[in-house]
């Protein structure tokens, strides 16, 4: 449901906005958007380290649950599952079996919206802004 009202709150705000990019834009109005949700109740972590020197890009704790979400500029179907693999990962690494994905897609004929895809025994939560 979060996902769902960032990508609702992200068209808002950014809309048809043709600058440069960054995916550390993305985070940064990612967590814009989240912190009033989870303030007092929870936190966030950025680019929390693994043991194996792998870097996560927000973990999100909240009413005793652990969120794993990786954030991803779109770049094609192989890129992105790339991204898949990578969230896989860290889920594994995690002992979660759900995870999510924000893809931020500016491409003119993008698809918008969230959908939920299954690689192996995770499940992955994709919402395409």
């Amino acid at each position: 449901m979060t996902l769902k009202k960032f990508a609702e709150y992200f068209v808002d705000i950014y809309g048809a906005n043709d600058d440069q990019f960054l995916e550390a834009n993305g985070r940064k109005i990612f967590l814009m958007f989240l912190r009033p949700i989870i303030n007092g109740t929870g936190n966030y972590y950025i680019e929390a380290q693994t043991r194996d020197a792998r870097r996560t890009d927000v973990i999100v704790d909240y009413l005793g649950e652990q969120f794993v979400i990786e954030l991803k500029i779109w770049h094609g179907a192989e890129y992105n599952e790339r991204g898949e693999k990578q969230l896989t990962d860290y889920l594994e690494y995690y002992h979660k079996e759900r995870g999510y994905l924000l893809s931020f897609n500016f491409n003119r004929n993008k698809q918008t919206g969230v959908s939920e895809i299954r690689i192996g025994d995770k499940v992955i939560v994709e919402a395409v802004v």
